[in-house]
């Protein structure tokens, strides 16, 4: 992976360079869930995954069986409906998958428009993503990244605040659909 830069400081005169050996064939996945239930604090339930080579035939993606068990842990760990809204991306509109969702009463789905990065709150988690825990690192091998990841991921886990400003600066208006027990 090559490091995301920002800024940073060198003696007059002397552009900073940051030595990256060749390209990996190595790739890492993350999916993640940002979560919103009336009245509670802002969650963020990820899933980081490590690929094989996939240049010699492995996935280098999420399966649709490994987004099936982020939904049932995202069930488990909320303990309540999961109202699904998501993007276009092929393997969340996977046939398999949407069987699954239909299939399971506890889980209502909606898409996003085709092209609305704007609308996802979780594209703004992987912003502050990399300008966190990843700006201006090498990583000397995939542990180190793979650290570093879920280290970012659990900063950003742990501040509410944030996951609440991702979902804020969508525009979107957190509702619930059902009453509240009072």
């Amino acid at each position: 992976m090559t490091p995301p830069t920002a800024r940073t400081w060198a003696r007059r005169g002397r552009t900073p360079v940051i030595r990256v050996r060749g390209r990996s064939q190595r790739r890492f996945s993350v999916a993640a869930l940002a979560c919103y239930k009336h009245g509670e604090c802002s969650r963020l339930i990820y899933r980081p995954k490590r690929h094989g080579d996939h240049k010699r035939g492995g996935r280098g993606s999420f399966t649709w069986t490994d987004y099936r068990d982020l939904l049932i842990a995202a069930h488990q760990q909320l303990g309540a409906p999961v109202v699904l809204v998501w993007d276009n991306l092929n393997v969340h509109k996977d046939r398999r998958l949407r069987e699954f969702i239909d299939t399971h009463n506890w889980i209502t789905c909606y898409f996003l428009p085709v092209y609305a990065p704007d609308l996802n709150p979780v594209e703004g988690i992987w912003s502050l993503l990399r300008r966190s825990s990843q700006v201006n690192t090498a990583f000397t091998d995939p542990d180190h990244l793979m650290s570093a990841l879920r280290r970012g991921l659990r900063q950003i886990q742990y501040r509410s605040n944030l996951i609440d400003g991702c979902l804020a600066e969508t525009g979107l208006i957190l509702t619930t659909s059902r009453q509240q027990r009072q």
